[in-house]
């Protein structure tokens, strides 16, 4: 409740159009109580989000017990929202069930992805999904199979530690689920990937993809990083990860960020398809600013 009401003040008299979510408590009913404080301050139908690892702001980076929220709106800023139930994937392991999840997960892209309403501003998809790394590729698969493989596609998955798998729709709690959110108005988006595995490599990387997207943004307003778990895992402090990230993009500029299982925007070089935009992979970090 307090950081809904922190938010609150700071947007002011900007019109609010989504509140999106990234928390870090243990168990069902700690989560319940977390989205009953956000939707005290907020309307439960703007404010959507999932379980992750923990987050990171221009102000640091919270672990355990913490939640971040990120603010959408502004005057001719537009946000849909679609969801799609029971994946019927949480159970299937990708080394014993690799093509009946092929199948579900394109199947449920799509109809998540045609679900959307359509605007002619569309300019990026936010996708929130209980489908870890790699079974995200196939989520995306399917999304692209609506949106084409071009359009601008940037999110990350749910926790994937058990009773932790929560996505966030209208105020609600679900698993085995995919949410995805279309930003639409009169700006860009520039993304921008990278894939390490050790820590020299986690704070290069992160410094590296932060310049890139920030560099082809015109006049940047804010950015999204969905960032991996174990790229974290592999720090010896993870602080030095988001000192990184700051010496591209500032301290200045709004950041939100979130651990996730898995990650979706521009894959690295090395598993890249050639003409496809965004991808869903593990050991990344993604960035999305937000500029006009």
């Amino acid at each position: 409740k307090a950081a809904a009401e922190k938010l609150k003040a700071a947007m002011g008299d900007v019109p609010l159009r989504a509140v999106l979510v990234s928390e870090c408590f243990e168990d069902a009913e700690n989560k319940q109580a977390l989205l009953a404080g956000v939707c005290s301050v907020f309307p439960r139908e703007i404010v959507f989000g999932q379980a992750t690892y923990g987050s990171f702001t221009q102000a640091g980076c919270g672990g355990f017990d913490t939640v971040c929220l990120l603010g959408v709106g502004g005057e001719g800023i537009g946000v849909a929202a679609a969801l799609v139930k029971d994946l019927g994937v949480a159970k299937l392991t990708f080394e014993t069930h690799e093509a009946e999840i092929k199948q579900r997960l394109h199947a449920a892209g799509a109809k998540l992805a045609g679900k959307l309403p359509r605007a002619q501003g569309d300019r990026l998809a936010v996708l929130l999904a209980d489908a870890h790394s790699p079974k995200n590729q196939f989520l995306v698969e399917g999304v692209q199979q609506v949106l084409g493989g071009s359009f601008p596609i940037t999110g990350g998955s749910a926790n994937k530690n058990a009773g932790q798998t929560f996505v966030y729709f209208q105020g609600r709690a679900y698993s085995d689920s995919a949410v995805a959110l279309m930003l639409s108005g009169d700006f860009r988006v520039v993304l921008a990937g990278r894939k390490a595995m050790d820590n020299d490599q986690v704070i290069a990387t992160a410094r590296e993809a932060a310049a890139q997207s920030l560099a082809a943004a015109g006049k940047p307003h804010a950015v999204l990083a969905f960032n991996c778990a174990g790229r974290r895992g592999k720090l010896k402090r993870p602080a030095d990860e988001l000192e990184a990230i700051q010496t591209a993009l500032g301290i200045e500029l709004p950041l939100f960020g979130c651990y996730c299982a898995g990650e979706v925007g521009p894959v690295d070089a090395s598993e890249k398809t050639p003409g496809v935009l965004s991808g869903g992979s593990g050991w990344h970090v993604m960035f999305t600013v937000i500029g006009r």
